[in-house]
């Protein structure tokens, strides 16, 4: 199997953060790839690269501001461009672009449904759990802010219903919340050779035509 890594490097004032990805052999140093501030962000990241069967590395440098959202969402920009990039590299070999699933653990239930089309957009529904303010040392507002980050790095839509809970066991409900988005992923990035130069969706790959006219001076 390929082991060609797509790597995107996302700088602003605020923050470093690299991500790389790739599906090659799976790598037994996984879980020290993920290098954010928050173990429990890392937990859930190992969710994702586990069900979605990819490498995923992760490196975050701050400046200054030692931020929770901040590094969440600026992890999911950077790993949804990553993302992005890997599906127009694999254009011509054929992808599938689109992917659902659901994922689980014991009482908690969850829906991942996600399409690579050049719209940003995600549906966070949570109205059928209560999840915590705090999990593990983090705002649940922040794990939100990551997948509101990945929407706009992968260009995708994204709907995440979080179907079934235990009020208390929010560790729970977020695990099945990254499992079903990594399994969702999985089936997105799947090759399928019939698909060569086929985008996600019936319109096709988006171009813009733009120029600037500037008056001359009489």
């Amino acid at each position: 199997m390929d082991r060609r890594v797509t790597r995107v490097t996302r700088t602003t004032t605020e923050s470093r953060i690299t991500v790389a990805v790739d599906r090659g052999p799976r790598n037994a140093l996984q879980r020290e790839m993920l290098q954010t501030p928050m173990p429990f962000f890392n937990h859930m990241l190992e969710h994702v690269a586990w069900r979605g069967e990819l490498n995923l590395a992760v490196e975050v440098t701050l400046d200054r501001f030692d931020l929770a959202h901040v590094v969440t969402e600026d992890v999911g920009i950077a790993f949804g461009k990553a993302l992005k990039e890997y599906i127009q590299d694999q254009f011509a070999a054929g992808i599938v672009g689109y992917g659902y699933a659901y994922g689980t653990i014991d009482e908690a239930l969850t829906r991942a449904v996600l399409s690579f089309e050049s719209r940003a957009y995600l549906d966070f529904n949570a109205s059928a759990v209560t999840l915590p303010e705090q999990m593990e040392g983090m705002c649940s507002e922040d794990l939100v802010a990551f997948f509101e980050g990945f929407v706009q790095g992968a260009q995708c839509t994204l709907h995440l219903d979080l179907l079934k809970g235990r009020s208390g066991h929010g560790h729970h409900i977020w695990e099945a919340t990254f499992r079903s988005f990594g399994m969702a992923l999985y089936e997105a990035l799947a090759a399928r050779p019939w698909r060569s130069g086929m985008t996600a969706g019936v319109a096709g790959a988006i171009a813009y035509d733009v120029s600037t006219d500037a008056d001359s001076a009489e």
